[in-house]
């Protein structure tokens, strides 16, 4: 089971590291252009309630096999192939969709395979391999770009190929583990809609993080390539630093959950959001003031920012425990954790667009304050819960 998680962090990785330099270099786009194109990239994040309802009866794993096959077949097209606009976007969509519809089968694995009062040790280890080989992602993009072996003014792109290579392997696996595990670990009454007003806590959670997430994905990287003209090296560097200093700290989450309660960490989890994304719009708008003589400082800011929101990131694992914790049943916890899912992308594609409209008539730093005061709520959820 581990081994199919590591390969599919590997895979998945290895696409979003490149992805915005990605589509600057071969594409030219612009900021607005970059939050459109979230559209079609987090369009699977709101379909996956919906494909998880069709394949009703059906094992997690067998959700895993069918999720990693859409995934390479993505990357495969997009690696061999260097597409017009419109049909590169077809096939980052298709990537992504099995990107997003192994998230909750993934995590409804780890769950199942957990032993009472251990759920976030389990998870813990669960996060701290995927942060792992997203560092080795950054390791792999990194010598890449920095040895030539990656490029994107050839034919084929490199590096979409390893990570088709990857998300083979982790294909594979998956298919080991469904055969010596002939038994569904899912059943039918997982894979209904569920909404509960008792639910409604973590639905604004998963809400405000597609907000949260989606915006640090996408901007944040645009930040570093647009105002320092950094390539897909700079990019993988500081997710090598923030997966390695992740794979200690990811792990102690799940340890802290079990020892200081759910709240605890919902309460660190939102003054984080808070101030990182504060943090990162005093950083743009002390480049914009030229408030420094030398670019470094600020620079060295975003740098800085940039780990630590990988790192926050990853307090994800929190809300699921949430989940788990007011769950009516265990059956519940799939089909709730896809229509979160769903929630976290309606979000996710809508705040891309906004802001992308904001960094070109406002300005980039105006999108993280906005951000900043919107957790705020994070805040308020947490003090809610009980």
């Amino acid at each position: 089971f581990l081994a199919a998680i590591a390969l599919s962090a590997l895979a998945s990785n290895l696409v979003m590291v490149v992805l915005s330099n990605y589509l600057k270099s071969v594409y030219h786009i612009t900021a607005v252009q970059r939050g459109f194109i979230e559209f079609p990239r987090e369009l699977p994040g709101v379909l996956t309630v919906f494909v998880v309802v069709l394949l009703a009866g059906y094992s997690n794993i067998t959700i895993a096999i069918i999720a990693q096959l859409l995934s390479v077949f993505g990357a495969v097209v997009l690696g061999f192939y260097r597409p017009e606009y419109n049909i590169m976007l077809l096939f980052i969509f298709i990537n992504s969709m099995g990107q997003h519809l192994l998230m909750p089968a993934v995590d409804s694995l780890a769950i199942s395979q957990s032993k009472d009062g251990e759920v976030g040790k389990k998870m813990g280890r669960v996060k701290g391999v995927q942060t792992a080989f997203a560092m080795l992602a950054g390791v792999i993009v990194f010598f890449g770009f920095k040895t030539n072996l990656f490029r994107f003014d050839r034919p084929f792109v490199g590096v979409f190929i390893a990570a088709a290579f990857a998300g083979l392997m982790a294909l594979t696996v998956y298919v080991k583990m469904h055969k010596k595990l002939h038994a569904s670990i899912i059943d039918e009454k997982k894979l209904r809609f569920v909404y509960r007003r008792e639910y409604k806590y973590y639905y604004g959670l998963v809400i405000l993080y597609g907000l949260q997430k989606q915006i640090m994905l996408v901007f944040s990287p645009w930040v570093i390539i647009s105002y320092f003209n950094k390539g897909p090296d700079t990019i993988a560097i500081l997710t090598i630093i923030g997966s390695f200093i992740g794979m200690f700290f990811i792990p102690k989450i799940g340890v802290w959950v079990d020892r200081f309660g759910i709240k605890k960490l919902l309460f660190f989890d939102a003054w984080s959001f808070v101030v990182v994304y504060l943090a990162f719009g005093v950083a743009i708008s002390s480049i914009e003031a030229n408030l420094f003589s030398s670019s470094l400082i600020p620079l060295f800011m975003i740098y800085t920012i940039f780990i630590l929101d990988k790192m926050s990131n990853q307090m994800g694992l929190v809300r699921t425990l949430y989940l788990k914790s007011i769950s009516f049943s265990p059956a519940e916890v799939t089909s709730t954790l896809s229509f979160g899912l769903a929630l976290d992308h309606v979000i996710s594609i809508s705040a891309a667009i906004a802001a992308g409209f904001i960094w070109a008539h406002l300005g980039a730093q105006y999108i993280f304050f906005i951000l900043a005061s919107v957790s705020l709520i994070n805040v308020y959820i947490a003090h809610k819960v009980s």
